[in-house]
């Protein structure tokens, strides 16, 4: 069974302007947690507690969520690929 993504949009991050102060953290931190510098910004949801971003890592945009702060600190980050099924 292959999971759908919702379809391959390789510049919608590019098109949908500079990343947040919170979504920048979150892929840099993605980035030094999965050793991985293929990282891309799939979605965010802000909030004044913090930024919810999940971040596409690698070819097959495996998702990773993160907390991200407008101070530039995260929190939480894990991966929300189900390993059980790989």
């Amino acid at each position: 069974c292959v999971e759908s993504t919702g379809g391959a949009r390789p510049s919608a991050e590019a098109a949908a302007g500079t990343p947040s102060l919170a979504e920048q953290a979150c892929l840099r931190d993605v980035t030094r947690t999965t050793n991985n510098p293929d990282v891309v910004l799939i979605s965010s949801s802000f909030s004044e507690a913090g930024t919810e971003v999940i971040v596409g890592v690698g070819p097959e945009r495996a998702r990773w969520r993160c907390i991200g702060y407008k101070d530039g600190s995260t929190a939480g980050i894990t991966s929300l690929t189900n390993e059980g099924s790989l």
